[in-house]
């Protein structure tokens, strides 16, 4: 039987972290209701405590929001947690998420402290975070270079202190996928209480592997993904929705599934791009404008005759209307034959080889032939043969 894996969208807070990314609260409303649509779990708003703006739009989101779980970030400090609890108020579910460094690197060089102190505040802040609420997420941040024994007590602590959730980021983005293996299935069998919590994976990319970590992260156990649309955030980003949710769609052999509606993740993906002016490359996977273009002519002909030679999910599954086929200096025959049927007009076998010769002067001079060039380029050729 498939097992659901909980989306946790974090778009309006990491990845509203990136410079020149912010957003006024009317932007931020319309992409929650837009995640909310989407069918993510949880929204997580903000970090209430941060500013005034940013408790307004948790306190604003809160009030919109119909299905998911609404998420306010805390430290692991009293009054972080006030705060959040009072932003989140309108909520019809409401998490608190709260949490502290976990590595050595961060007990020792950001909280000068010891292991026994970090245990004792995770277990402090959950506990009171529970007085406002049912569901206290908490994060080990750094959980990528703590010590492995040390993570598995502090997993335990906080659960057993009422954590539903424990979020284990790897907040540099420093894992190998194996290595993320490795540490989930460690504390799946290592924390005796595991089963009372869903342990969540929330990665960044900063060696290109946030997506990758994620999946092994679920493989090994995890049921929570913290993701955002395109992928954005800190530094180069954090996991992406899109490639994750459609990971588990096309494998469907690992026997996991969301409640994303997927055919709304191209629009959004706009969206987002254009309301946090942060343009999505070209050769984005799943929502970059060359997902579903082809333009070597092996991989035309490929396509042509079949689409799931190149393509493992269709462009509809997407939100997106239908593939391209590129008309470049790379094309061949079939796709030229392709695009001039499409367009009304017929030819000879000989004729399309006349065609196909001109068609490569003119791609080499202009690199890309769109349909009103192609237009131009047949029509008078065509013409000559019915004269």
């Amino acid at each position: 039987m498939s097992q659901k894996i909980f989306v946790f969208d974090t778009t309006l807070r990491d990845g509203e972290q990136v410079p020149g990314c912010q957003l006024n609260i009317e932007e931020k409303l319309m992409i929650a209701r837009e995640l909310d649509l989407l069918g993510v779990d949880i929204i997580e708003a903000g970090f209430p405590i941060s500013s005034p703006g940013d408790f307004k739009a948790v306190e604003a989101i809160s009030k919109v929001v119909q299905n998911a779980t609404v998420c306010g970030l805390t430290r692991a400090v009293k009054k972080d947690i006030e705060v959040a609890a009072e932003a989140l108020k309108p909520a019809k579910r409401s998490r608190i998420h709260t949490g502290i460094g976990s590595s050595d690197i961060h007990i020792q060089h950001k909280f000068n402290s010891n292991r026994d102190e970090i245990l004792q505040r995770g277990v402090d802040a959950v506990k009171y975070a529970r007085q406002f609420t049912d569901d206290v997420e908490f994060y080990a941040e750094d959980a990528g270079r703590s010590d492995i024994e040390f993570l598995a007590r502090l997993t335990e602590a906080v659960i057993k202190a009422g954590a539903t959730v424990v979020n284990l980021p790897d907040t540099t983005g420093y894992l190998l996928p194996n290595q993320t293996f490795e540490r989930i299935s460690y504390l799946v069998n290592n924390v005796p209480n595991v089963d009372k919590a869903i342990l969540s994976m929330h990665n960044h990319n900063d060696l290109g592997m946030a997506t990758a970590n994620t999946i092994a992260g679920i493989q090994a156990g995890a049921r929570q993904v913290e993701v955002t649309i395109n992928g954005i955030g800190e530094r180069a980003g954090n996991t992406s929705l899109e490639e994750v949710v459609m990971t588990l769609k096309v494998h469907k052999d690992l026997g996991l599934y969301t409640d994303i509606k997927t055919e709304k993740l191209a629009p959004l993906s706009h969206l987002v791009s254009k309301t946090m002016r942060m343009p999505v490359q070209a050769n984005k996977a799943i929502v970059g404008r060359n997902a579903f273009a082809h333009s070597s002519g092996i991989h035309q002909d490929g396509f042509l005759k079949h689409s799931l030679n190149y393509e493992i999910m269709t462009p509809q599954e997407v939100g997106v209307d239908k593939s391209d086929i590129v008309l470049t200096a790379r094309s061949g025959r079939h796709a030229i034959k392709h695009r001039m049927e499409l367009l009304g007009f017929n030819a000879t076998k000989e004729k399309l080889d006349e065609i196909y010769e001109e068609f490569l002067l003119l791609a080499d001079k202009i690199k890309e032939v769109n349909d009103k060039d192609l237009v131009g380029l047949v029509r008078p050729m065509l013409e000559e043969v019915e004269q």
